[in-house]
């Protein structure tokens, strides 16, 4: 049978068994004090002891120790009860409604048109070239041409001889070409999920799992930016990841920020996710893009 205790009934009887405690105490004191005031001397003055060991015990109405087994019996019981609130208290988490954002994973990101400045207008067109008159009168100039005959007696001088220059080193080889990184997927057959729901057995069921979970997580950690909150900031911050082929989170980037600081507090959640369960495609696992929507609303 499972006993339940809650922390306020676990309080509250510790409290009391405190209490109770304190005000036994104060109560055997006071009867005890009372006592002793009392001429317990003239009372026992006849009585007699039957060995030297028994006269030298208190008086009767004052010995605290007869009490001893009344107090341990007191003090197992109240242990007692303090271990059984101990194992029966029972905490439990706060559990996060994220029933209502289970259908926003899968919302397209809607980018901003960035506002551009209107085009200039057109340069104006280049005027008519103008059309210049040729005159009439053009002189032309009579080339003479030089004789440059050879005969017998004409002198002719070798040209100079040619040093021909040492040929130029071969260029460096090209540097080895950089391994191409492997295809990050956007859909895939089967998607990443967030860790906690790998006894689903159905796929759907364990997406829906894996998406309530991650969303606990997400809104169990986030921090609404005091700035956002002093201003009045609400809306929706994008970050994208990937989801690697070993399960880590890796390139997490803000797509689409509200600013005042949110979409830097989304991006630290987002950092400290857990490993997932990675993508496959053809069963596979391989690298996917995740994007992802989180909600600042104020109430």
């Amino acid at each position: 049978m499972d006993f339940e205790v809650s922390g306020q009934l676990a309080l509250f009887v510790s409290l009391a068994i405190v209490v109770l405690t304190i005000a036994l105490v104060f109560i055997v004191k006071g009867i005890y004090n009372k006592r002793a005031n009392s001429n317990l001397t003239a009372k026992h003055a006849g009585t007699t002891f039957s060995s030297p060991l028994e006269g030298r015990n208190k008086y009767p109405e004052v010995d605290t120790w007869s009490l001893g087994g009344t107090f341990k019996n007191y003090g197992i019981l109240a242990s007692i009860v303090l271990m059984i609130l101990a194992f029966g208290w029972t905490k439990y988490e706060k559990v996060i409604d994220v029933s209502g954002l289970l259908g926003t994973l899968d919302e397209e990101i809607e980018m901003e048109t960035p506002r551009t400045a209107e085009p200039p207008p057109p340069p104006p067109p280049p005027p008519p070239p103008v059309i210049q008159e040729v005159p009439d009168d053009i002189s032309v100039e009579t080339v003479i041409q030089q004789d440059q005959s050879i005969d017998e007696q004409t002198v002719v001088e070798a040209p100079p001889p040619v040093i021909e220059k040492a040929a130029p080193p071969p260029p460096p080889p090209p540097p080895p070409p950089k391994e191409d990184e492997e295809e990050i997927f956007k859909v895939v057959e089967d998607k990443p999920a967030f860790p906690g729901c790998e006894n689903v057995s159905d796929k759907a069921e364990k997406q829906k799992c894996a998406e309530t979970k991650m969303l606990q997580f997400i809104y169990s950690n986030i921090k609404y930016p005091p700035i956002a909150r002093e201003n009045g900031v609400e809306g929706t911050v994008y970050v994208k990841f990937v989801v690697e082929k070993d399960g880590k989170i890796t390139a997490p980037e803000i797509v689409r920020d509200i600013g005042a600081g949110c979409g830097e507090e989304a991006l630290r959640v987002v950092q400290m996710m857990p490993a997932w369960e990675p993508g496959k495609q053809r069963g596979r696992a391989v690298r996917v893009q995740f994007n992802l929507p989180v909600k600042y609303k104020l109430e």
